[in-house]
């Protein structure tokens, strides 16, 4: 007895989400699809890192916003560590600020929740193919940014007042705790804060966010505010 050779070119695709309910919707319509096989999934950001390289999808799908990051950041890891992935952003959030980041992570697509399941089935297939879902408009306004020298300042302008002492905070160096003292917050606190800020400014690690920091300080203010 034999049985049916599998397509010649599966695509393998990996799930992050933190609802499980999404991702077994999406799975089990993706794994309805002959040439589509979803070989991972992950609800954070610490398990998609981890359980993406071992994996070895073709196309990862990344939710935009996490409990402990985003999915962008995601993609900013994995594009530099593995290229050959292509990552499409899916979110509720229809955000410039949030687009804008997914381009420069190097995402290959944008698109929201709400899409249809036929059209998700068309974004992962050129996606895959190597295509970019990106609207041209926005890419040309992202590399507008850069070389105006204002992509700094849109990131800047998407954190709110306390992330924003936060973020000063940690250009001086101070620790969760000392930060949570010095504003008189919870340290649990202090560092969902801490998750939000990287995430809205596109940042893997503490370093990067106190490097951004310590450059915006304005001198005559003793770093005290932006």
């Amino acid at each position: 007895m034999t049985t049916a050779d599998p397509p010649a070119s599966m695509t393998r695709i990996f799930l992050l989400d933190d609802h499980e309910i999404v991702r077994r919707g999406l799975a089990e319509l993706l794994n309805s699809v002959d040439d589509f096989e979803v070989v991972g999934e992950a609800g954070t950001v610490a398990e998609a890192l981890r359980r993406i390289p071992a994996a070895g999808p073709d196309v990862a799908i990344l939710d935009g916003r996490l409990p402990d990051g985003s999915g962008i950041e995601v993609c900013r890891v994995i594009r530099e560590e593995q290229p050959q992935i292509r990552c499409l952003i899916l979110t509720s959030y229809d955000d410039d600020e949030a687009i804008f980041a997914a381009v420069l992570a190097g995402a290959a697509g944008y698109v929201l929740k709400q899409i249809r399941g036929s059209n998700l089935v068309d974004a992962v297939r050129q996606v895959a193919a190597g295509q970019s879902l990106l609207d041209p408009s926005v890419t040309d306004r992202v590399l507008r940014r850069i070389r105006e020298g204002k992509q700094e300042d849109a990131r800047l302008a998407s954190l709110n007042v306390q992330e924003r002492k936060i973020l000063v905070l940690i250009a001086e160096g101070l620790t969760n705790r000392q930060i949570g003292e010095r504003l008189f917050l919870a340290e649990k606190t202090v560092k969902n804060n801490v998750s939000s800020l990287l995430a809205k400014l596109g940042m893997q690690r503490r370093t990067q966010a106190a490097v951004f920091g310590a450059n915006l300080r304005p001198p005559t203010e003793g770093g005290r505010d932006f």
